[in-house]
């Protein structure tokens, strides 16, 4: 029989009637969930899965009602739990709108009606374009950057509520905060936006950070909605930001909805084990993917261990998870059209299905770009996971990108240790000596520092000369950068490694608060010279091709002072980082292959036109970036 839409049912199909002009159809109370709720037509994969939840509804056999070109229904699939059915589609070359009712049957009799709507794809959807060393990202805790709608800090139905006192607590930040800022975000200079994880993270406590998610296909509402996450991306790209989600295929939060009511008795990793309270944690040992040596247990042990007790390790072997993993991440990129994809503890899902994953996402989206998080600094263990890196092992993958922890490493410690032959600055010369490792360096993103570790003024021990030359560097050099909340403006934590303390609340995102930093009210002199200093450095390369995609030549760091540059056919940038506290003078015969004699360097902080000859004076503790130009050409 049919009966009303459920509340899910009747969210979802609202929206394809607002925005493709499908009308409103029937669905039964029997059934819980459709995922995915909707899909495309024109994608590049014809099939589709989906997953049906409802009571027993194994029990019956799922039909098209009426013969339509193009669609078919190949196939159903049953599991452990019958409250569980998957049905596989193919949408063949259909294009535009379409809608059609699956029938479930017990024999003859009809027990229920599900009406799935396929929409049109916007123009040119294949062809999205993902970021890349152009561009400069901006990361962002959405919980603590800005409060835009107070009406959503406590929302009924999820389990925490507002506790700004509490560094761990939900702080009310949300996707309004960031469409409010979005003038400020485009005016420093960044052209795409990564928020650590926006969808539901229903969980008792410590939900904020978003890496426990409870719903693949819902925004919490702490933040917002679906379609306020699509109206940031649109908004965004009207001025020129993309926008980055922060995805998970690892694991999921242990009070998601699956849990109730698990599809199969594999649908987590070591199911049997948690669900006697006897959680296995991962060993987080990741050279066990490419060590030549390793024992089968130890790999097990770190792959499918859990993160945590409260994050689920899901099982990428079962073939419906798989699925339904992949075509989650294609329906984010194609609902919010978004400019790429963060992929969180890339190394920890099985390999195989990351391969899978990754290959799907770019077959389906060519100009994509992915970066996935290997957190080691042996810049082996990161190349292994780069397409086109020719493994030992023969393991190969499609991900774009990765994120460069090496270099991060590297610039700390250079900065920070003092110089000799062997210390300081050459630790950054080395890093970037490395490049040979990966298949693609250019694609590296590059970044000070993160939602996961000390922030960067921080870690230079709040040395204002070791910040500027630090930051100069990572603009400068190739990859795309990465830059955290707060960077721009000097935050700290002054309790190490303490997550609460480094995700600080944004100054300026609460009504309340003394300090604002969007305008710049109640920053010290230093601050506003840093936020300053990073907005001409960020609107300085968002013009300049040399340092977005140009070849990179360096010189071993002597005396304190790192040169490089970076170089098109047409434009040249010398970049000198002085790490001494005087000034020095620079002997340019040293850089004759690449700075020839007569050549006039125009500097880009002080727009000051140099003759370099023989000799460059550089001023103490800072950066020199200087633009080329070689007059006898």
């Amino acid at each position: 029989m049919k009966t009303k839409l459920t509340k899910l049912g009747y969210q979802l199909t609202l929206f394809c009637l607002l925005f493709s002009g499908i009308s409103v159809a029937q669905t039964i109370k029997d059934i819980e969930k459709v995922e995915p709720a909707f899909w495309w037509t024109g994608m590049q994969d014809e099939t589709l899965q989906l997953l049906v939840y409802g009571n027993n509804i194994a029990q019956t056999k799922p039909e098209l009602a009426e013969e339509i070109d193009g669609i078919q229904l190949v196939n159903f699939h049953s599991v452990e739990n019958p409250n569980y059915l998957f049905i596989d589609l193919t949408i063949g070359k259909k294009e535009g709108n379409a809608s059609f009712d699956i029938e479930f049957k017990e024999g003859n009799n009809i027990q229920a009606t599900y009406t799935y709507n396929l929409l049109a794809r916007e123009e040119n959807a294949a062809q999205k374009q993902g970021f890349n060393s152009s561009d400069v990202i901006y990361l962002i805790t959405p919980d603590r950057y800005a409060n835009g709608n107070v009406d959503n800090d406590e929302v009924d139905g999820y389990l925490e509520g507002l506790n700004r006192t509490d560094k761990g607590g939900r702080h009310g930040g949300d996707l309004q905060g960031v469409i409010d800022n979005l003038d400020y975000i485009a005016e420093m200079g960044y052209t795409a936006i990564w928020l650590n994880p926006v969808l539901e993270n229903n969980m008792e406590s410590y939900s904020y950070h978003g890496y426990a998610i409870t719903d693949f296909y819902k925004v919490d509402g702490r933040y917002g909605d679906n379609e306020q996450y699509r109206l940031l991306s649109e908004l965004a790209a009207q001025k020129g930001i993309k926008l980055v989600a922060d995805m998970v295929m690892n694991h999921c939060g242990s009070l998601h909805w699956w849990m109730k009511d698990l599809p199969s008795k594999d649908w987590f990793n070591y199911q049997a084990e948690a669900l006697s309270g006897n959680h296995q944690i991962t060993t987080h040992r990741r050279t066990n993917v490419q060590d030549p040596y390793s024992a089968k247990v130890d790999y097990k042990e770190f792959a499918d261990g859990w993160f945590v007790p409260t994050m689920p390790d899901m099982n990428q072997n079962n073939p419906f998870l798989a699925k339904y993993l992949i075509q989650n991440s294609i329906w984010w990129i194609e609902y919010a059209n978004l400019g790429g994809v963060r992929m969180d503890t890339y190394s920890y899902p099985d390999k195989d299905f990351m391969s899978k994953w990754t290959c799907a996402l770019m077959d389906e989206y060519p100009n994509m770009n992915i970066v996935g998080e290997e957190w080691s600094l042996n810049p082996a263990i990161v190349a292994h996971w780069q397409k086109g890196k020719e493994n030992p092992n023969g393991y190969a993958s499609c991900l774009p990108s990765l994120m460069d922890f090496p270099l991060q490493n590297a610039l700390v410690t250079g900065l920070n240790n003092e110089e000799s032959n062997f210390d300081g600055m050459v630790h950054i010369y080395e890093s970037l000596a490395n490049d040979f490792l990966f298949a693609d360096p250019s694609n590296l993103v590059v970044f000070p520092d993160n939602h996961d570790m000390d922030r960067f003024y921080t870690q230079v021990n709040e040395d204002f000369g070791l910040y500027k030359l630090g930051i100069a560097q990572l603009l400068t050099t190739r990859g795309i950068p990465q830059l955290y909340y707060g960077t721009e403006i000097l935050m700290t934590n002054d309790v190490p490694h303490d997550h609460g303390i480094i995700r600080t609340d944004f100054p300026g995102g609460w009504e309340a608060d003394p300090v604002n930093a969007f305008t710049g009210d109640g920053l010290t002199a230093e601050q506003k010279e840093a936020q300053q200093f990073m907005k001409q450095l960020l609107n300085w390369r968002k013009n300049n091709e040399a340092v977005q995609i140009g070849d990179l030549k360096h010189f071993v760091p002597r005396e304190g002072v790192y040169v490089y540059f970076r170089y098109t056919n047409d434009q040249k940038v010398m970049i000198a980082l002085n790490k001494n506290k005087e000034e020095v003078t620079l002997d340019l015969s040293r850089f004759n292959e690449i700075l020839p004699d007569k050549t006039t360097g125009t500097n880009i902080f002080t727009n000051e036109k140099l003759q370099l000859g023989k000799k460059l004076n550089l001023p103490a503790y800072s950066p020199t970036i200087l633009e080329i130009v070689e007059e006898d050409i």
